[in-house]
């Protein structure tokens, strides 16, 4: 009875081994291929070098090249510190042998600028690729804001105070929200484009229109009064016609103030 279960015993532990050493060492789950789609911006060769230098590790005494033993996390970590151009990048393993990534790169909805330093910024608020100040975006975008792009323009706030690193969000999500109301119910309902957004405080946008003149928010209040008082104002006292000599509108208060040049003309 003894012999039989030793026996049985050494069966199984040959039958786990047997398993453990095909799931975990046999070439077989060792990755060859690296599959990366969606890239554009980022050179799909330059992450495939991020995810090599991490499966030449190992996992206690095993090599992170097994499909399964991959540390998925730590390669999407090193993807994202390095290429701040990147957004997210999802990591699927494709038995037995590939390792797919799906990237998803930042879309720029326009420029964040602070004196001559500017950098394309996406929609969370974070800048991510410098650009020069002879940049045909910025030469673009100041010249002409077609409908194609109605939302692209340059950014500039009094509340950034640090270094400017690539990867580093510069704008709050929440004011980002705002301003991307701001513009659409601008474009919308009054056919005004933006060329410039200044976040003076947490309770101070001022838009500066591809007309010359400006617009005052406050974020901390309701946006829907305010876009609803400016229209009014435009609609029954400033057409058009009359905006020569506009130079701003304040709606940050109970009471609309208008530039007093507005209406000497």
């Amino acid at each position: 009875m003894k012999s039989r279960f030793f026996w049985f015993t050494i069966l199984f532990l040959m039958i786990l081994g047997g398993i453990f050493y095909f799931f975990a060492l046999s070439d077989f789950f060792r990755i060859k291929k690296i599959i990366i789609t969606g890239e554009q911006k980022v050179s799909a060769e330059n992450i495939k070098s991020v995810v090599e230098s991490e499966l030449g590790g190992k996992i206690l005494f095993f090599g992170t090249k097994n499909i399964f033993l991959v540390n998925s996390n730590k390669i999407r970590e090193n993807i994202l510190k390095k290429f701040p151009q990147i957004e997210e990048v999802e990591i699927k393993r494709g038995l037995p042998d590939a390792l797919r990534l799906v990237v998803i790169e930042r879309k720029e909805i326009g420029i964040f600028c602070r004196d001559i330093n500017c950098f394309l910024l996406d929609h969370e608020g974070v800048i991510f690729e410098p650009v020069l100040t002879e940049s045909p975006l910025l030469k673009f975008q100041n010249q002409a804001l077609v409908e194609e792009h109605p939302f692209f323009f340059t950014f500039r706030s009094a509340l950034v105070n640090e270094e400017l690193d690539l990867g580093k969000k510069v704008i709050d999500k929440g004011i980002m929200n705002s301003i991307s109301e701001i513009g659409s119910k601008l474009r919308e309902d009054l056919k005004i484009l933006i060329k410039e957004v200044s976040i003076v405080s947490e309770e101070n946008i001022d838009v500066k229109t591809s007309d010359g003149w400006e617009i005052y928010f406050n974020p901390e209040k309701d946006l829907n009064w305010q876009i609803t008082e400016l229209t009014a104002i435009l609609e029954n006292r400033i057409p058009p016609e009359k905006r020569k000599n506009l130079k701003y509108i304040d709606l940050r208060f109970d009471k609309v103030y208008i530039s007093p040049e507005t209406y000497n003309q």
